[in-house]
């Protein structure tokens, strides 16, 4: 009797030789050579990000545990947390601290009041409103120290400034002596707040102005024909619709102004009270070169930084799954 052999089902796989690969196998070979195809050309970049932020940051945070000051050179030494214990007991560096608060909580609210003020005239139809538009967002494109140069010499300067020259025409017209004050001498963190708010109050209009043309204007409209009059339709729609922008213009604000350095610098050079984080980190590096003092004061005031971006970037998740729903 001859014995026969049945062929294997088509269904059965067939067991694989040495060196043998399933499709299943070059399928994911194929999806990973692609994904390191896409990612290759951006590994140059992400090695010039790392190299030009996180290297340095690095290195600042293993400074900041050292007693260095480079007038004494032979004194450096492992000094442990009392660099950051110098940040928070030392009174400069508190005075520096609430500078920073009250003049970030400032520029911003009245930054945002501004700029809701701005967008909702802007976001009404008229003749030239990209005109407008383009006018009312040229001071956030101005250069930060020409704008705070502009502010010290052009208005606030009180012999031939702007604002002591309208005082004077405005006086002359009743035939009076116009007083002439010292406006940065007079109100000195009040000048850095002015040249700030004005700087900021163009951002804030254009993520407002952004969230007030994303409203549903169908149900406005229709609040409108039952009788809601505008303090109600804003009250009521629009400020509970704007309130993750507001939030979002407020958090990515104070990220900058935390940070800000050459309106201080340029109007006031830190003095009269207006010192805030960043110069009296420079004054610590560049003035008394203690690296090691400078250098804890630098990373507490980036640890604040990345706490206010943590909510920011959580604001702009909310508003991102929002507008997909």
């Amino acid at each position: 009797m001859t014995a026969t052999v049945e062929a294997p089902a088509p269904h059965e796989p067939r067991p694989s030789a040495p060196g043998f690969r399933t499709p299943r196998k070059d399928a994911a070979a194929l999806a990973r050579a692609g994904a390191w195809a896409r990612r290759a050309p951006l590994l140059p970049a992400l090695i010039f990000v790392i190299a030009v932020t996180q290297v340095p940051f690095v290195i600042t945070i293993i400074v900041s545990f050292v007693s260095w000051n480079s007038l004494y050179p032979n004194d450096v030494a492992f000094g442990g947390l009392q660099n950051y214990v110098n940040v928070f007991t030392d009174a400069n560096m508190r005075a520096s601290v609430v500078t920073t608060i009250v003049l970030t909580v400032t520029v911003v609210l009245v930054s945002l009041v501004l700029g809701m003020v701005v967008a909702m005239l802007l976001d009404r139809s008229f003749f030239g409103r990209g005109v407008v538009r383009t006018i009312m967002i040229a001071p956030f494109l101005v250069v930060p120290v020409a704008a705070a140069l502009v502010w010290k010499h052009a208005l606030f300067n009180p012999e031939y400034g702007l604002f002591n020259g309208a005082l004077t025409w405005f006086f002359g017209l009743f035939g009076a002596t116009a007083p002439q004050p010292d406006w940065i001498t007079n109100n000195p963190l009040i000048a850095v707040e002015a040249a700030l708010i004005w700087q900021w109050t163009p951002f804030m209009m254009l993520i407002l102005l952004a969230g007030l043309q994303s409203r549903p204007l169908d149900v406005i409209e229709a609040a409108r024909v039952d009788g809601a009059s505008g303090w109600q339709v804003f009250r009521f729609m629009t400020l509970p619709h704007m309130r993750r922008y507001l939030e979002l213009a407020a958090l990515l604000g104070s990220i900058y102004i935390v940070q800000n350095f050459d309106a201080v610098f340029t109007i006031t050079s830190g003095g009269l009270g207006t010192a805030n984080l960043p110069y009296t980190i420079y004054q610590q590096f560049f003035q008394a070169h203690d690296y090691g003092a400078a250098s804890a004061a630098g990373v507490v005031v980036v640890i604040g930084t990345i706490v206010i971006a943590t909510f920011a970037l959580r604001s702009v998740s909310t508003l991102l799954k929002e507008e997909n729903r």
